[in-house]
């Protein structure tokens, strides 16, 4: 294990088949960190730096990003729990509370379906649950969602990395678009272009949009089965200004979750964790400090 700053340490775990990295930090009641896409675990660095003061943070870059093995394959959710109870089992960690975001979100559902008793909270930022439904492919949202379906292309890397120039281009659209404050990203925005740039991570993390696909269709045409609700304590803070998921999309989220903590979070787009930080981080504290954890 090396130190980064004194703060944040840096280890590769094997887990379910691959090396996944993992930034740590912190003591306490463990919280596992899941990022979303374009994301990797960078993205909750300024929430780590404050919730460490209760809490033991396992922050992994999942399959396909950051510097966590490559994949081949589509990975979707389902895939993407495998590997983080498997590097649960790794890390000899029984129990943790969950926060999540966009992907994240979706392997926290995978998780506490598969898993229920291994989780003692759920926290989730904006993501794609079942009671969004046909909402999403409805008319209107065909311009924020056709990244969707461009990951899927073989093209899509080789376009998007094919310069430096190219891939600051793509994700910082999206890392700027998708925000409401447009500035979330200014201070690593160079780390997340060459985080991207690095071998096989435009692929890994387009590859999970190929493993989602076939899900997402079903929900959007009204046939995905129907899922008992999820019993694990959950918090949802949706952001008020998510132009990818508009906070409309939030109305049927006790279909899904049966302990249902809901509000919007204010003054922000997709990203909470990095356009208010310490408001994020102080609603998560709150959460898992009122059931019990930490």
């Amino acid at each position: 294990m090396s130190e980064a700053d004194g703060f944040i340490a840096h280890e590769r775990i094997a887990a379910n088949g691959a090396e996944l990295h993992v930034a740590r930090a912190g003591a306490g009641a463990p919280l596992l960190l899941l990022h979303g896409w374009p994301e990797f675990w960078l993205t909750w660095e300024k929430v780590m730096r404050l919730l460490a003061r209760r809490h033991t943070l396992i922050v992994p870059d999942l399959r396909g990003f950051g510097d966590s093995s490559k994949q081949q394959a589509p990975w979707g959710a389902e895939e993407h729990a495998g590997d983080m109870l498997a590097l649960l089992d790794a890390l000899r960690m029984e129990r943790v509370g969950v926060v999540g975001h966009d992907v994240g979100g979706a392997v926290m559902q995978a998780l506490a379906r598969r898993a229920p008793r291994r989780f003692s909270g759920l926290f989730f930022f904006d993501f794609v649950y079942p009671g969004i439904g046909a909402r999403m492919s409805e008319p209107g949202r065909l311009n924020e969602i056709w990244y969707q379906s461009f990951h899927q292309m073989a093209m899509a890397p080789a376009l998007v990395g094919a310069s430096w120039e190219s891939c600051a281009a793509y994700i910082g659209h999206f890392l700027r678009h998708w925000a409401h404050r447009k500035d979330a990203f200014d201070d690593v925005i160079e780390e997340f272009i060459d985080n991207f740039l690095k071998p096989g991570n435009l692929e890994g993390g387009f590859a999970y949009y190929r493993g989602a696909h076939e899900g997402r269709i079903a929900m959007m045409r009204g046939v995905a089965p129907a899922l008992p609700p999820i019993r694990v304590p959950t918090a949802v803070r949706w952001a008020e200004h998510d132009v990818l998921f508009p906070a409309s999309w939030a109305d049927r989220l006790g279909e899904t979750f049966a302990e249902l903590d809901f509000s919007l979070f204010p003054g922000v787009g997709h990203f909470p964790h990095r356009e208010a930080p310490e408001r994020a981080a102080a609603e998560i504290e709150a959460f898992f400090a009122r059931i019990g954890w930490g």
